[in-house]
């Protein structure tokens, strides 16, 4: 069926992890899982593979499909987007085909000055995005599952047209073949902490001292876990594993050559729908329970707690600031300071910032206005990101990036990218961390990095999800 530029298909309805499962040996495979809370915001996931093309910036400069581009990064992204815009259909799922990808942390440098960044990893981009025709969207709110396809590059519309019919019966025979055999990994178990505990504790005391010297207010400290990985671990088999114990809103598996990520994301950087914005920052952690007694204490704890809602409120009115910068005048809003969401190991203080993105702007302006997300670098920005650079000395790479969506009708959904494993033919690692106030106690820190890590180590000791689900 077409809808003007969008043609698209209603199947009987797939689970979008085995859609993912067939897809897995295509290029490029992306997939933008939400496993939790299909009333609201995990109503949609989205598969896609095979794009017409990749978008992608190397060491400060942007590709297209291996050629590099004139332009400086965004304005190159800015470029190819603006090619292949279409309107979308307001009755289908909001990703009607485009881009799909992430931009590491170390991209903000591409946006600002930042003293002593360290650089990416040889092997990192620091943006990727795969620009697919054909997508399978998945509403989980009313189990119901479509295949939309644009008929991109195309731009004949006759040619267009039966580009996107073959794509989608393309991607509907590949939906139809058996489901690849899978086998369990191997129990992963040997991890390097680049701190121990004395100095990840020397450096939030340091860190503290900063901020009491006045030179900045918060920053979000890290450590980074590493390992060897054995030649058949399968990464998609390890995010069924963690997807599996632990549902997030914004789950993402991308797939993307020598660089593949599983994100567990909870958290929203930012959302782009008929130019009102969202962003939802997370700052405030506490456990869950054993106990629904025990369980409600903790949550009560962490909405009482000075220090989290004290941090939560900073990281509010940056991001007030930053939206402020492309939004229409007067319409920034908090319609939600401090809420309690509850997941599976822990409970966090989520707060909620609107705006209107004013007439001139679109969202890549959007992007350079706000990222990275004040919630994983801190206040100032600038000097925060300083500080992290100093303490942490490593580079960060799709970690407190972001990974998400820019659809061909310039809508956008961002998460943080955060509780995310970076993996490459040899090797994993991931980093947990947290937001360090005035109020912080260093052992206290560390524990929260642990308490982050542990549902990260345990997907990697078993071979199989079944525990915690």
């Amino acid at each position: 069926m077409s809808n003007g530029p969008i043609h698209y298909r209603e199947i009987s309805a797939r689970e979008p992890l085995e859609v993912a499962r067939k897809l897995q040996q295509h290029v490029h495979l992306a997939f933008l899982d939400s496993g939790k809370d299909p009333e609201g915001l995990g109503r949609y996931s989205y598969v896609a593979a095979d794009p017409f093309g990749v978008f992608r910036v190397i060491h400060g400069v942007a590709y297209w499909n291996g050629s590099a581009l004139d332009e400086p990064p965004f304005e190159a992204l800015r470029v190819v987007l603006n090619r292949y815009q279409r309107p979308a259909h307001a009755e289908l799922p909001p990703f009607q085909t485009g881009a799909i990808g992430f931009l590491s942390y170390e991209a903000a440098r591409l946006i600002e000055t930042v003293p002593g960044m360290v650089p990416p990893e040889a092997h990192m981009p620091d943006i990727e995005f795969g620009f697919y025709d054909v997508v399978f969207a998945h509403d989980h709110a009313e189990n119901r599952s479509f295949i939309l396809s644009s008929g991109l590059p195309e731009h004949d519309p006759l040619a267009r047209d039966k580009r996107a019919e073959e794509r989608i019966s393309w991607l509907i025979s590949t939906l139809d073949e058996p489901t690849p055999d899978e086998a369990l990994n191997p129990v992963v178990d040997k991890w390097q902490f680049d701190m121990d505990r004395t100095q990840f504790e020397a450096a939030v005391s340091g860190t503290i001292e900063r901020i009491l010297n006045g030179d900045l207010f918060q920053a979000n400290l890290a450590q980074r876990f590493v390992t060897a990985l054995p030649a058949d671990f399968d990464p998609l088999r390890f995010y069924a594993n963690l997807r599996g114990m632990s549902p997030s809103t914004f789950g993402a598996y991308l797939s993307f050559g020598n660089v593949t990520l599983a994100s567990n994301s909870p958290e929203r950087f930012l959302t782009l729908k008929d130019r009102h914005i969202e962003a939802r920052p997370i700052k405030g952690t506490a456990p869950r329970g054993t106990t629904a007694q025990e369980d409600e204490k903790l949550a009560q704890g962490l909405k009482d707690s000075l220090k989290d809602r004290a941090e939560n409120t900073m990281i509010v009115d940056l991001l007030r600031n930053d939206l402020s910068r492309v939004a229409e005048p007067h319409s920034v809003k908090v319609p939600i300071l401090c809420g309690l969401e509850t997941y599976a190991s822990m409970h966090h203080l989520v707060s909620v910032v609107e705006a209107t993105l004013d007439k001139t702007s679109d969202g890549v302006d959007l992007i350079k206005a706000a990222f990275p997300c004040g919630s994983i670098s801190g206040a100032p920005k600038i000097k925060a990101m300083e500080v992290i650079s100093d303490v942490e000395a490593v580079p960060r790479g799709v970690y407190c990036g972001s990974i998400g969506y820019i659809g061909v009708d310039g809508s956008m959904d961002l998460s943080v990218a955060i509780r995310t494993v970076t993996f490459t033919p040899s090797a994993a690692q991931f980093h947990a961390g947290g937001g360090i106030t005035a109020l912080s106690d260093p052992a206290a820190e560390y524990e929260e990095t642990l308490v982050k890590a542990e549902r990260i180590f345990r997907a990697f000791r078993l071979p199989s999800g079944e525990e915690g689900q």
